[in-house]
């Protein structure tokens, strides 16, 4: 099941987890809505985390409002590490208390070498994301953690290249570049 309606652009399911909410026409929106929104994203993160199987999504049985205490926590978080904060102590622990609640064993899933997280599904599904997010800071890659330029854009992406300004040229490059257009036929 391919749902083009995630900004897909971060390949870190943390981040990711954190953009499936969205400013369109000057309005917040939640793009997982229901269980179903929740599988749909699930399912296109299995294709980075292979543990996210078809067969694994069907015993999910973690509720909505779990998940979105999760990723309100993170875009906490990650909003201030990219005005410029470190990551605080605070912010480890509790990535490490959702890995410690289901840990990992590794299995080669689909030619991958995959962490299976041991424990209740649900708390694994979180523990997948928080070790995302762990390793992020781990590597210092979350120094690169970027805001969209775009003031109306809540979208968060890493900028590997030190140039980025746009969370995607598709979806805010090219909203802003259709403006800058239209400012200058005006006024020529």
């Amino acid at each position: 099941m391919t749902n083009a309606h995630f900004p897909l652009i971060t390949q870190n399911l943390s981040l990711d987890l954190v953009n499936t909410e969205i400013i369109s026409y000057d309005k917040r929106h939640d793009l997982i809505l229901s269980e179903k929104d929740l599988m749909a994203w699930l399912e296109l993160m299995g294709e980075t985390a292979p543990f996210l199987s078809s067969f694994t999504l069907q015993q999910v049985q973690e509720p909505l409002q779990r998940i979105h205490q999760f990723r309100a926590e993170l875009r906490k978080h990650f909003e201030s590490i990219a005005e410029g904060s470190e990551p605080s102590q605070a912010f480890i622990a509790f990535l490490q208390d959702q890995i410690a609640a289901a840990p990992f064993s590794y299995q080669i899933l689909y030619d991958k070498l995959a962490r299976i997280p041991n424990g209740k599904l649900d708390d694994s599904i979180l523990s997948l994301i928080a070790y995302d997010a762990l390793w992020l800071i781990h590597t210092n890659d979350i120094q690169q953690l970027k805001r969209c330029a775009n003031e109306k854009c809540i979208l968060l992406f890493l900028d590997k290249t030190g140039r980025r300004k746009w969370c995607s040229m598709k979806i805010c490059g090219n909203r802003q570049k259709v403006s800058r257009h239209q400012k200058k036929i005006t006024y020529e």
